[in-house]
């Protein structure tokens, strides 16, 4: 609960600023969209043909935001760069100035990809709050598959990097997992501790918190090169792209969490859970 997703907070005719979630600093600054509209499929132009019984009419056409327009992705959002200073050649990262981070890249010489994970979005008149990294990282990723997979009926995920490489796979189980923790005398407390603290309540004596409970298998260093061809090839994967430092961000919070659970239960089938 710590985000709302993105088509509930982006509001057509609001002014919005743009921060970078690490440092905090500005990306955009007070930009107002007459229009937010969500992106299709990535793979609805090859599905014009079942549509159309005559040639495709969007052969030569790209989806491209106009200055007054937010295009929503499953992982990322689309704006036009006019009148910002990072015009440049596609398929060029977007940096943030101060921190250096990938915010995201350039899809042509007027649109930016930004990842939903690397900015954080608040009205004008609002004032930038803000929140531990990995806590941050965990909602919005657990946001995209519990959409997903309520969407598409999609419940396996490939985490692929910006560099185009698989660094994850997920097999979503639940999405309606409560946690509950002892924080006096967990063995878990010193691990939880790396997370930024976001699970220490208030009162000190239990912590509560939702959760999704996912299967996962990491496939950095050719790790399980087999299963990640198969589940590329497979129609019912769907792919989910970000920034490669997130991917492995994303995996050492996986690591950490498995950590923490009993070791009967860090297992099931091959996979990490």
């Amino acid at each position: 609960d710590l985000s709302s997703t993105l088509r509930e907070s982006l509001k057509p005719q609001k002014n919005y600023v743009f921060y970078c979630q690490s440092c905090g600093d500005i990306i955009v600054e007070d930009r107002k969209f007459l229009r937010v509209l969500p992106l299709p499929s990535e793979n609805w132009s090859a599905l014009v043909e079942e549509w159309c019984c005559h040639p495709n009419p969007f052969a030569r056409s790209t989806l491209h935001p106009q200055h007054d327009d937010c295009f929503l992705g499953d992982t990322f959002f689309l704006l036009n760069s006019q009148g910002e200073s990072h015009k440049s050649k596609e398929n060029t990262r977007v940096t943030c100035k101060r921190c250096k981070r990938t915010l995201g890249e350039t899809v042509s010489s007027d649109t930016i990809k930004y990842y939903v994970t690397e900015v954080i979005i608040q009205p004008s008149e609002g004032s930038f709050s803000t929140s531990p990294r990995s806590q941050f990282l965990q909602s919005m990723v657990a946001q995209c598959l519990v959409e997903l997979s309520s969407a598409k009926s999609t419940f396996r995920f490939t985490i692929e990097g910006d560099d185009g490489k698989i660094y994850i796979l997920i097999w979503l189980l639940n999405s309606d997992t409560l946690l509950v923790e002892s924080l006096g005398s967990s063995s878990s407390h010193s691990v939880f501790t790396l997370f930024g603290d976001i699970f220490m309540d208030s009162s000190g004596s239990v912590g509560t918190w939702n959760a999704v409970k996912v299967l996962y298998q990491p496939c950095i260093k050719s790790r399980n090169k087999d299963l990640a061809d198969a589940w590329e090839k497979d129609t019912g994967v769907h792919p989910l792209k970000f920034p490669s430092e997130t991917c492995l961000e994303l995996l050492l919070i996986l690591g950490l969490s498995t950590t923490s659970l009993p070791p009967s239960l860090r297992c099931m089938n091959s996979f990490q859970v």
